[in-house]
């Protein structure tokens, strides 16, 4: 004995199109938004960073790839400055810039799904 099922699903095809054009526009709304975030760190970071020769603000970098968005210093003594030791007091710039704009990326993000979404006629 067997059974045959057929199920017949009206607009599968545009269905699966408009998923894809999300998936798409989400993907690369979403790098963008991330970039724009990690370079506004960057920039808070670097007006925040004190001076002595200039070295450490050159080192901060931002970059985004994929879904991840990364802002850096590559100056040796960064922690150094940020967290103190033993001979220098703490002068925090990095932790506070990212802290000043972390409640600006939820909406950044959300208005990149939207905005997907959108286009994608979902």
């Amino acid at each position: 004995m067997s059974v045959e099922v057929t199920i017949q699903v009206a607009g599968a095809e545009e269905c699966a199109q408009a998923l894809s054009r999300f998936d798409s526009g989400m993907q690369t709304r979403v790098h963008s938004r991330l970039a724009q975030w990690a370079e506004t760190v960057k920039t808070e970071t670097t007006r925040l960073a004190p001076v002595r020769t200039g070295y450490l603000r050159s080192t901060i970098f931002a970059r985004a790839r994929e879904w991840q968005a990364e802002v850096d210093v590559e100056a040796a003594y960064a922690a150094t400055v940020e967290f103190g030791s033993h001979r220098a007091q703490a002068r925090p710039f990095f932790q506070p810039a990212v802290q000043q704009r972390l409640s600006e990326l939820e909406g950044l993000l959300l208005e990149a799904v939207d905005s997907a979404k959108t286009e994608a006629n979902l």
